[in-house]
C-alpha cells in the first residue's frame, strides 16, 4: 500500500516534478560551463580522460538512438510492454550519459572544431540544432517518462496526453541524438580540433553568453 500511495501522490504530482527536475537539470549544465564553484566539485581529468569519455559517451547516445528507434516501433505496433522497456532504457541510457558529460566538461574541458569553412558552418547549424532540441526535449522527455512509470496502460491511452506528448518527446530527443553522435565524429574523426581546459572554457562562455542573450532578447517580441 505504501508504495501504491507514492506511486499516487507522483501522478497527481507529475508536472510539478517534471518543472523540478527540469531546473535541476537545466542548473547542472549550466553550472558546468560557467559556475567555477561547481566546476570545483569534479576531480581534474587529463586530456586523454576527456577523449575517453567523448567516444564512450558517443557509443552511449548511438545506442540510445537505437533503443529509441525500437521504442518507437515497438509502440507503432501496439506492443506497450518492450516500448516501455526500451524507452526506460534510454532514460537510464541518458543519465549514464549525464554521469560522463557533467565531469568531462566541468574537470576535463571542450573542444572547438577545426575545419574549412563550409564544414565549419555546417557543424555550427548541426551543432545548434543538436542543443535547442536538447534543451527542449528535457521536459517533455520527463514529462513522458514521468506519466509512463506512474500510470496503467489504460489511464495512459485514455486519461493522459502521453502519445502526444511522447511523440514530441521522441522526435525531438532522437534527432538531437543524431546529431549530437554527427557533430562528434566531424570534431573527433573526420576533422581537427582545439582544445580548452575547463577554467579557460568558463571564461569564454562568460564573455559569449551576454552578447548571446541580448540577441534572444531583441528576438522576444517578435516571437
Amino acid at each position: 500500500m505504501a508504495t501504491s500511495s507514492v506511486r499516487t501522490r507522483l501522478k497527481d504530482r507529475a508536472g510539478a516534478l517534471t518543472v523540478l527536475l527540469t531546473i535541476v537539470g537545466y542548473g547542472a549544465v549550466g553550472g558546468v560551463f560557467l559556475v567555477p564553484e561547481f566546476q570545483a566539485l569534479f576531480p581534474e581529468l587529463t586530456r586523454g580522460t576527456v577523449d575517453l569519455l567523448a567516444h564512450t559517451i558517443a557509443v552511449v547516445n548511438t545506442v540510445t538512438i537505437v533503443t529509441l528507434s525500437l521504442g518507437w516501433y515497438w509502440i507503432r505496433n501496439d506492443e506497450m510492454r518492450k516500448h516501455a522497456a526500451a524507452m526506460t532504457t534510454s532514460f537510464v541510457l541518458i543519465l549514464v550519459f549525464l554521469g560522463m558529460y557533467l565531469p568531462k566538461v566541468a574537470g576535463g574541458g571542450t573542444k572547438y572544431f577545426v575545419g574549412p569553412d563550409p564544414a565549419y558552418y555546417a557543424y555550427l547549424v548541426m551543432l545548434a540544432v543538436h542543443i535547442v532540441l536538447s534543451v527542449v526535449s528535457v521536459p517533455v522527455v520527463l514529462y513522458a517518462i514521468l506519466l509512463g512509470l506512474t500510470h496503467t496502460e489504460r489511464e495512459l491511452r485514455n486519461e493522459t496526453p502521453h502519445a502526444r506528448v511522447g511523440r514530441i518527446a521522441a522526435s525531438a530527443w532522437l534527432l538531437s541524438l543524431v546529431l549530437g553522435v554527427v557533430t562528434y565524429l566531424l570534431l573527433n574523426h573526420v576533422y581537427g580540433s582545439t582544445f580548452e581546459a575547463a577554467e579557460t572554457a568558463t571564461e569564454t562562455a562568460s564573455v559569449l553568453l551576454p552578447p548571446v542573450l541580448s540577441f534572444v532578447a531583441t528576438l522576444a517580441p517578435v516571437v
